[in-house]
């Protein structure tokens, strides 16, 4: 869907979006924040999902405005439920792989996660835009290594919390991962600055295999 605004609508309604999208997330990760919270006593790595989705939120709250953003209904809904579906995962059910093996994905796709953040610093936001272009770092192997940090935290933490809930929630997840990539680069592409950086850095999320 294409629409054209004038300057000054297109001004008040961007900044009546981004205020509503950092209210949204702020309040859902304090939810999930006490929820996961309750449960380190029994699975001290949980705080590795806090963290990651803590730095979700800060750099949203703190990050720059956009040039360009997404009017479709559809590229926000996927974005916001990309955004809101992990934060619903509940703590609990009986690991059955020890559990340092889900907390070093956790803490490898932390790691990710933060060096991909720290890349990008205020270029971040929910849904589709052109914030800045970004090619160093872990973004000169693959397009979007922020989004590979987070599936890594979810398989991490669904190995140490191997509820069926969550198993739905991260597979539903993961899907609007992938719709959010699709979208985010329809916007980018209209950059030539990012379309000659997908020409020379070929995968998304990991190299060899999309």
């Amino acid at each position: 869907m294409s629409m054209t605004l004038s300057p000054r609508v297109e001004g008040h309604l961007q900044r009546a979006v981004d205020i509503g999208e950092r209210i949204f997330v702020l309040l859902l990760f304090a939810a999930y924040a006490v929820r996961v919270w309750r449960s380190l006593a029994l699975e001290p790595s949980n705080i590795l999902a806090v963290i990651s989705e803590g730095l979700v939120v800060l750099f949203i709250l703190i990050r720059r405005d956009a040039t360009v953003f997404t009017l479709r209904p559809f590229d926000w809904a996927i974005a916001l439920g990309g955004t809101a579906l992990a934060l619903f995962a509940r703590p609990g059910g009986h690991p059955f792989l020890p559990t340092f093996v889900g907390t070093a994905f956790m803490l490898a796709g932390l790691l990710l996660a933060i060096t991909s953040k720290l890349t990008l610093r205020r270029s971040f936001g929910v849904a589709a835009a052109n914030r800045g272009i970004v090619r160093a770092g872990p973004y000169s192997l693959v397009r979007h290594p922020m989004y590979a940090g987070y599936i890594l935290v979810y398989v991490g933490f669904l190995l140490n919390n191997p509820l069926w809930w969550n198993l739905a929630l991260y597979v539903a997840t993961v899907i609007l991962i992938v719709a959010r990539i699709l979208a985010e680069e329809r916007v980018l592409v209209k950059d030539s600055r990012y379309a000659a950086f997908m020409s020379r850095v070929r995968h998304r999320l990991a190299p060899g295999i999309f």
